[in-house]
């Protein structure tokens, strides 16, 4: 009878569990677009505008001019506002558009704009940006856009980013068991790291 009593309680237990990791799991792309959910954003930044290709109206700027902390910091990092008004104060043919005058409110009021994550993971994966643009940007001379668009997709074709990839461990570990050159001059190939505490800590 204790031992019955004792085999109750856990499968209890992993039945709640089970239940509770899966209402907390990343959702999967199941959107008509196969894109990850809207997320709706304080202002609608146009990635196409700014990232785009010239002869589509972008301007090609780089990932990295505003997301600087990529390159060097486990986060890619959300520009300061001091960054977009540098700009947006010289540029006086979009000063009265509805985005940018939303943008100057926030600089006014001294406040930051409230932008939300789209590229959110779990409290207990940690995805380190530095050692990946390193890599295959530094390293392997990949385009900035083509390194960045792996994980985050083809940004240069939104307005507001969505999540393309599902970004789930299965996805991770199968770009981590391909064959990467070691950089742009070897023949030489490795793998990503496979321990767990790499990405879990």
């Amino acid at each position: 009878m204790y031992c019955f009593l004792r085999l109750s309680v856990l499968l209890i237990g992993l039945i709640v569990s089970a239940g509770s990791y899966a209402v907390n799991a990343v959702q999967p792309l199941t959107t008509a677009d196969d894109l990850g959910p809207k997320v709706e954003q304080p202002i609608e930044f146009p990635h196409d505008r700014h990232a785009g290709d010239a002869a589509k109206g972008g301007m090609q700027i780089n990932c990295m001019y505003c997301h600087t902390y990529a390159r060097r910091s486990i986060v890619a990092g959300i520009p300061p506002l001091q960054k977009c008004i540098g700009c947006h104060q010289s540029i006086e043919s979009v000063r009265e558009t509805p985005r940018i005058k939303k943008l100057f409110e926030y600089w006014e009021a001294k406040k930051a704009v409230p932008w939300k994550k789209v590229h959110d993971l779990p409290d207990f994966v940690r995805f380190n940006h530095e050692r990946h643009i390193q890599r295959f940007v530094f390293k392997q001379n990949k385009p900035v856009q083509e390194a960045c668009g792996y994980c985050h997709g083809d940004v240069k074709t939104m307005t507001v980013a969505r999540r393309q990839k599902p970004l789930s461990m299965g996805w991770c570990v199968s770009c981590h068991q391909k064959d990467h050159p070691v950089d742009a001059t070897s023949t030489k190939t490795t793998h990503g790291p496979n321990d767990c505490w790499q990405c879990h800590k």
